[in-house]
């Protein structure tokens, strides 16, 4: 199985590990309408692995919006937390892969460029907190994918050789951060990021459209 001599397993939360990356885009859609501005068609694309923070500096800027940073972030969490609360699911087959991963002693890890607020709250919704032993955001690091900086410090803190690592990310800036801090990654397929499947499965180690392949691997 793709577990095996794997010590710790990261993941990226939306639309790797749960299925939410459309939210963001009606969320983006609302929020730049309060201001009277339509969404770019590239947006969504512009933002790709930058952190909460750096989201909101940057569309900040190029929109030319008053409101402070910190103002900026409480409203996306606001706007956001319904629909974590009860209108995101598990990826297919997540949660018999992250039993798995528990039954053979591989440590979890997320490693995410939402707020640590949404992450703490989407885990907890979906009872499933217990598993993972360290939560980074991108906000908490130096720079954000496709930088290795968050993958190389989740594997810090779970005290594991990087190459011992395996990370699940559905874009490529993911995809390209876990690749340049030396671990094993594998490309979850998300609607979202439909239009770079080929790409995708081309800087990754493998591509997975449902956790539950990866039992069909085994022998």
């Amino acid at each position: 199985m793709v577990l095996d001599n794997k010590k710790a397993v990261i993941f990226d939360l939306d639309g790797s590990l749960v299925d939410s990356m459309w939210i963001w885009k009606q969320i983006d859609i609302d929020y730049l309408g309060r201001f009277g501005h339509s969404l770019p068609e590239t947006l969504q694309e512009e933002l790709e692995g930058k952190s909460f923070r750096e989201t909101a500096i940057y569309i900040k800027e190029r929109f030319r919006i008053e409101d402070s940073i910190e103002e900026m972030m409480d409203d996306w969490n606001q706007m956001a937390w319904d629909k974590y609360m009860h209108e995101v699911p598990l990826k297919d087959g997540a949660d018999r892969f992250l039993e798995e991963c528990k039954k053979r002693g591989v440590l979890l890890g997320i490693a995410s460029s939402n707020s640590r607020e949404l992450v703490e709250n989407v885990l907890g919704a979906l009872q499933i907190r217990e598993y993972f032993s360290c939560i980074m955001t991108g906000s908490e690091v130096g720079r954000g994918k496709p930088a290795p900086d968050i993958y190389l410090e989740v594997a810090q803190k779970l005290s594991v050789n990087p190459t011992d690592c395996l990370v699940f990310e559905d874009i490529v800036a993911g995809i390209m951060a876990g690749k340049s801090a030396g671990m094993t990654v594998y490309a979850v397929e998300d609607a979202y990021s439909a239009h770079q499947e080929e790409k995708k499965r081309a800087l990754a180690d493998g591509f997975i459209r449902s956790y539950q392949e990866l039992f069909s691997e085994e022998r």
